[in-house]
């Protein structure tokens, strides 16, 4: 008797605590895309775009700190295909991570599903196509991940929201496959044609009312040219850099790069009419401007000229600009614990790599380098040859830490073999007259330094160790360096490429393998059962 009560006692305890973990479980988020051709014309030229669920640009993910995200993605296009979701870390889910070194691509008339977590993560993103050029022509989309309510932010909560995708157009190209065959025939893209933001160009209006504060998501989201962006008569507070909480300052406009992202606030304190909100090229010539409207609820003043005012074209403008983002040290960001408690200038550094882009010819066509490296990609994903040791896909002798002056470049598959839990330098080195913006998948770094000319050990003792911003992506000036510091504490394969896509198609991009040598759930799934198989790569039976 006895016995069967504790039984009773012990169901009953067991089936609360399954209750309990039901409920626990972080919620799901389920989509479903179907990626298709059809014909827009935001310059007023039917071009045939890339839409999702008939959308461009495409949907956005409106998500909260570890939601879980499944989107099943259904390619109805002519050509494999894969997006890849920029700035979310991918925690443990290498394969989740939606690039060439990683996945094999969804082929036509086929679907594929990702399953990935928002682990740990605040903040304002976006996804892309990161197959050939797709991107250029339609198929990106924001993302936006809250906080949950139990942790606080920084600020006065804003009354509503705004996300804005800024992106470079071509007008003379009638499709991706007409400018991809520019890049592959070994000429190099002429500069975009117009900004749009949303899709549109000077057509978009946002409506807030007097007195209220409104946060603005803004997102480069091109593939050639750096913005300023800026509202009439209205002050930018900086609060959130690609998830990370920033000291408040304010600025009368703000250089966002290509592929970097930003939230501020905006505070609609002016007399109530109309003003313009304005996104123009910087350090191109001719200078490209788009404008939207900020609207005052009831207002029939429309806005006036003339636009504000853009910065020069001077770098030191912006890289001035760029020294004063950063970190605010007793914020939360998903967890409660702040930001400033990882004292990321007391780690010791254990390896520095100087990373040097350039410009070249390899069989009389222009192609891109990284230390002497134009990468190609393998037909067999890096990930999957690596996990299934699969021979002849790729070595860790490609690429150098640093690069051989005077070496022709060559082709290959380059591939950086780190540690899980290093903690690594690496400095990035512009030769070249252009600014260059470098994006890291799988993890956030600390901008610890820029600077003009040739980076040398010395300069180190003028890194921001205390509150260097963390980013995904980092610009680097033109003749100039920029250098970060990273814990690569997320195992996988993780591309580390030039986010300006003529350059990245072409060659300016490598992988980062972080490992070591057990396997355990607890640092990196396994291979998912629906993953696709390509090249040498063979599911196994």
């Amino acid at each position: 008797m006895k016995g069967a009560i504790f039984l009773q006692i012990l169901i009953g305890i067991l089936a609360c605590l399954s209750v309990f973990w039901v409920n626990a479980e972080d919620p799901y988020r389920y989509y479903t895309w179907t990626v298709t051709y059809g014909t827009i014309s935001p310059l007023g030229v039917p071009q045939r775009g890339i839409l999702i669920n008939g959308q461009f640009p495409g949907p956005a993910i409106e998500a909260v700190t570890n939601d879980n995200i499944i989107v099943n993605l259904i390619n109805k296009l002519d050509e494999p295909f894969l997006i890849t979701w920029n700035g979310v870390k991918q925690r443990r889910t290498t394969w989740q991570d939606g690039v060439l070194g990683t996945n094999c691509p969804i082929p036509p008339n086929s679907n594929w599903t990702y399953k990935f977590q928002m682990k740990d993560q605040i903040g304002t993103f976006n996804y892309f196509p990161s197959t050939k050029v797709h991107r250029a022509f339609g198929g990106f989309g924001a993302i936006n991940i809250a906080q949950r309510s139990v942790i606080s932010v920084p600020y006065h909560i804003p009354d509503a929201e705004f996300t804005l995708l800024v992106s470079d157009w071509f007008k003379n190209f009638s499709s991706h496959k007409a400018l991809q065959k520019r890049l592959d025939d070994g000429y190099s893209l002429p500069v975009p044609d117009a900004l749009l933001i949303n899709g549109h160009r000077n057509s978009l209006s946002f409506t807030g009312q007097k007195g209220k504060t409104y946060k603005f998501r803004v997102s480069n989201v091109g593939i050639a040219t750096s913005i300023n962006f800026r509202i009439q008569g209205h002050t930018l507070t900086l609060v959130e850099v690609e998830g990370a909480h920033c000291l408040q300052e304010s600025y009368e406009s703000i250089d966002i790069h290509v592929g970097q992202s930003v939230a501020v606030i905006v505070a609609m304190h002016g007399p109530p009419k109309d003003y313009y909100i304005v996104a123009s090229t910087r350090f191109t010539k001719p200078i490209l401007t788009t404008t939207a409207i900020l609207h005052y609820d009831g207002s029939n003043t429309p806005p006036s000229l003339p636009l504000p005012i853009a910065p020069t074209y001077h770098i030191h403008w912006s890289m001035k600009q760029a020294r004063t983002i950063r970190t605010n040290l007793t914020a939360n960001a998903a967890r409660p614990n702040p930001q400033g408690s990882f004292h990321y200038g007391t780690i010791k550094v254990v390896r520095t790599i100087v990373l040097a882009n350039s410009a070249t010819k390899i069989n009389n066509k222009l192609r891109y380098a990284v230390n002497g490296i134009s990468y190609v990609n393998p037909t067999t994903p890096l990930k999957l040859a690596d996990w299934f040791k699969i021979p002849g896909v790729f070595d860790l002798n490609t690429i150098k830490d640093t690069p051989t002056p005077g070496a022709p470049a060559k082709l290959g598959a380059s591939v950086i073999p780190t540690t899980l839990h290093d903690y690594v330098e690496i400095v990035f080195q512009n030769n070249e007259t252009s600014v260059q913006s470098w994006h890291l998948d799988g993890s956030s770094f600390y901008v610890v330094g820029y600077g003009s000319g040739t980076w040398t050990a010395d300069i180190r003792k003028r890194f921001n160790l205390n509150d260097a911003i963390t980013r995904h992506t980092v610009q680097v000036y033109p003749q100039s360096w920029s250098a970060i510091y990273v814990s690569l504490d997320n195992k996988g394969m993780w591309n580390l490429r030039s986010a300006i896509w003529e350059r990245r198609y072409l060659g300016q991009e490598l992988y980062l393998r972080v490992s070591n040598d057990e396997r355990s759930l607890f640092t990196e799934t396994d291979v998912p059962p629906n993953a696709l198989f390509c090249g040498k790569a063979k599911r196994p039976q």
